[in-house]
């Protein structure tokens, strides 16, 4: 699994750690799905990226935490981060930024895999799912 990070913000200082987090969570959510191979891109952006790349392609003249562009087999996708979103909801919700970015990267890394959560059934198993891969890594809700 391959796996690209550009940090296209100044806001938030983004150190290797949280960069090596981001890539082992990729890594351990493909290898839960049985998929070794493949090129993940993710952007870490600001929040008036990230809003214009949601008017754009869903629609919705808003900030969002996370976005996901799924690919195919072989590129995956791209999943968009918008940092200071993340750093926002880590202290509303009262967690560290590390618990909170590994999140939204599961998150994103799932629907590239192709889960949803458009009903409860289907927000259930995604939950789960990400719950489980969090929690190999001690990033449980705190």
């Amino acid at each position: 699994m391959e796996v690209m990070i550009n940090n296209l913000q100044d806001e938030l200082k983004v150190d290797p750690k949280l960069e090596a987090l981001i890539v082992e969570l990729i890594t351990n959510t493909a290898q839960e799905e049985s998929i070794s191979t493949g090129e993940v891109s993710v952007a870490l952006v600001d929040n008036e990226h990230i809003q214009r790349l949601n008017k754009r392609y869903r629609q919705q003249d808003q900030v969002t935490d996370v976005l996901s562009f799924p690919q195919d087999d072989e590129l995956l996708g791209d999943i968009i981060i918008s940092l200071p979103r993340a750093e926002s909801q880590a202290r509303e919700y009262g967690h560290s930024l590390a618990r909170e970015v590994g999140f939204l990267t599961v998150h994103g890394m799932l629907h590239l895999l192709g889960y949803d959560h458009q009903d409860q059934q289907s927000k259930r198993v995604m939950r789960k799912k990400e719950e489980q891969i969090l929690a190999e890594l001690d990033l449980s809700r705190e």
